[in-house]
């Protein structure tokens, strides 16, 4: 199945400031975040963020948090985002595509979408923006999803199914901002 932007919301899921040293290629991880925000912000696809723990984590990192409205930031204790209703109960729940970054991809990435998925959502991790403090706990983490039903993809994946299609203006903006 394709990723279309009208049914999509990207979910950035606990990119914090006091994790993200912690986490193997944290640096790329976050970049590769930011552009897919920027890119989901410039096609008019929603972004939801989480913050796990914040007082022990820290809150979400400065540069990400500020392409984020404050209510676009969502607060949780549990490692699923779900778990606690608040994520599913936002506006932009009733699209049913979701594509995921974040971290760490073997804890609160794993179980948000294992989530999803049971919700009846199709979802997507974008490989190259999830991560965790230790590569085998992303590869596995990764397998398991995939295993479990959602599709493993690249930004560059994403960000053309977005698109759709080359002859717009959007696409232009887009290859000229992003892509090159």
């Amino acid at each position: 199945m394709r990723i279309h932007a009208l049914q999509s919301v990207l979910l950035v899921i606990d990119l914090q400031g006091r994790l993200l040293p912690a986490i193997e290629g944290g640096a790329a991880v976050l970049a590769n975040a930011i552009w897919m925000v920027d890119v989901a912000r410039a096609l008019g696809v929603p972004v939801l963020a989480t913050e796990q723990y914040p007082q022990g984590l820290g809150l979400t990192d400065a540069d990400l948090r500020a392409r984020l409205s404050d209510d676009a930031i969502i607060g949780k204790t549990h490692f699923s985002a779900v778990s606690e209703g608040a994520l599913l109960a936002s506006a932009h729940a009733v699209r049913k595509q979701w594509v995921v970054v974040g971290t760490e991809a073997h804890v609160c990435v794993l179980q948000t979408v294992l989530d999803l998925l049971a919700a009846g959502r199709e979802v997507f991790v974008v490989d190259d923006a999830v991560g965790s403090r230790r590569a085998r706990d992303r590869d596995r983490a990764l397998q398991r999803m995939e295993k479990n039903g959602a599709e493993i993809v690249t930004r560059e994946m994403v960000a053309f199914e977005w698109l759709g299609q080359a002859d717009t203006p959007v696409f232009r903006d887009v290859l000229k901002r992003f892509l090159r």
